[in-house]
């Protein structure tokens, strides 16, 4: 068992959770795919190559079980279908570039708000625990068609 599997294994059992063979499966899809973004029937549909009698209901569950427990976190980038990623060790969300043409989603990994943050906390007296950015805009290769 990888160091991944491992340590979410560990955080469900610390919060009342089994790891049955279904979530494995499920968070080893997500984790094969890393910075995809998965929907639920895409990620649905490569777990049932690896385990056939898993029902979409079951990943439908898992999701929304890893997102309550804060395992992983559900994007909408207006596209008509939520989106999934585990959520790193990193303090902040990182920001995402959305290509409007094609869907590409490409992940901008540098906190940008940072001094931002710290001004707005400042200012208004508010400690901010997260910030979700998105850019929406042309990729290079939409660009190169048009």
């Amino acid at each position: 068992m990888d160091l991944f599997n491992k340590n979410l294994k560990t955080i469900l059992n610390e919060r009342g959770f089994k790891l049955t063979p279904q979530r494995r499966s499920i968070l080893d899809v997500i984790y094969e795919n890393k910075g995809e973004h998965l929907s639920v029937d895409e990620i649905y549909e490569l777990v049932k190559k690896k385990c056939p009698e898993i029902g979409l209901a079951t990943v439908y569950r898992t999701m929304q079980l890893l997102e309550e427990t804060k395992l992983a976190y559900k994007h909408n980038f207006n596209d008509g279908k939520s989106r999934y990623e585990i959520i790193s060790d990193v303090d902040h969300q990182h920001h995402h570039l959305i290509c409007t043409k094609c869907g590409m989603i490409l992940e901008v990994e540098e906190d940008l708000l940072e001094n931002t943050e710290h001004e707005i906390e400042k200012k208004y007296d508010f400690e901010i625990t997260n910030h979700n950015v998105k850019f929406y805009g042309c990729c290079k290769n939409c660009k190169i068609k048009k």
